[in-house]
């Protein structure tokens, strides 16, 4: 089973406490500035886990992280956001000195949709490599929101709003190219491949074996988006290149790799959880994609 840290396992495993305003439902914010290089380091390496919260982390030190199934090397510091949709796991048994956000979806509930930034996207870079200098406007930052949250400033919690955007598009200004910032949707075609890939995502978000994935063709997720399944096909094929199948597969592949990699479920759930009725039809189809058996895949 993959499992899920909550903002409730974060505080007791992580700070030792939890805030009594802490309930479900309601918008959470909070920022830590913490050393792991005293007191209780962090787990080698931390356990592979999805989040029911959002996290950014300034971390220094030599790192690794691993997403679904890219695993980015840190050299020396980066700035780390981490997502309730994409489960990570990292061995930071080197990192030191780091600033921590944590909030949860209501915090930004009538304030934007975070999905519509890159670092949130499927494929988009949750991990920015910074300079020294890079360094230092970060950690100013993350310096005003602990002065804010310390505050009695009645509309605080606006600003560290605002403090949290400053961080994502710093990280969106300093460390993307002009040629892969994500641009926002502007015809419906674009429209429609967020919405899809949005809804891919989430779709294959698989916690445990109990969940079972019900969208599996390109008609049974243009039927859930309330479109043609030739509509939403040449919308896909116009702004990615790919046909709605191909997409599909690929995120299957994906889930499943990650699944092989990192839970201790048996093939069959696998099999299972990603919508296969035979565990040979899942065999089958990831032999065609990659070429190797599921077992042989989980063993290199």
């Amino acid at each position: 089973m993959v499992k899920i840290e909550t903002l409730e396992i974060f505080y007791r495993d992580k700070i030792g406490r939890t805030p009594e305003n802490l309930r479900r439902g309601a918008g959470h914010f909070d920022i830590f500035k913490t050393d792991y290089t005293t007191g209780h380091p962090l787990p080698h390496p931390a356990a592979y886990r999805r989040r029911d919260f959002y996290k950014i982390s300034l971390s220094r030190g030599k790192s690794e992280v691993q997403f679904a199934d890219k695993t980015i090397q840190i050299k020396k510091q980066a700035l780390l956001f981490l997502n309730p949709q994409i489960p990570c796991s990292g061995d930071q048994s080197q990192v030191n000195n780091s600033f921590c956000i944590v909030f949860n979806q209501h915090f930004f509930h009538r304030y934007g949709n975070l999905y519509e930034y890159p670092v949130y996207q499927p494929g988009g870079i949750p991990v920015f490599e910074l300079t020294d200098e890079q360094v230092h406007q970060v950690e100013n930052i993350f310096q005003r929101m602990l002065e804010e949250k310390a505050s009695d400033y009645v509309y605080k919690y606006d600003v560290l709003r605002n403090l949290t955007l400053e961080l994502i598009h710093f990280a969106l200004k300093t460390q993307l190219s002009a040629a892969t910032q994500a641009k926002p949707p502007h015809n419906a075609a674009e429209r429609i491949a967020t919405l899809f890939t949005t809804l891919l995502e989430q779709h294959y978000a698989i916690d445990d074996t109990t969940q079972q994935v019900s969208l599996r063709s390109a008609a049974d997720f243009a039927r859930h988006m309330n479109i043609h399944v030739n509509h939403l096909n040449r919308a896909l094929k116009a702004v990615t290149g790919h046909t709605t199948s191909h997409l599909i597969a690929a995120r299957c592949l994906s889930e499943a790799k990650s699944l092989l990699q990192q839970s201790s479920w048996s093939v069959a759930e696998i099999a299972y959880a990603l919508g296969f009725l035979e565990p040979a039809h899942f065999n089958a189809f990831f032999r065609k994609q990659t070429g190797i058996s599921p077992q042989k895949f989980r063993n290199v």
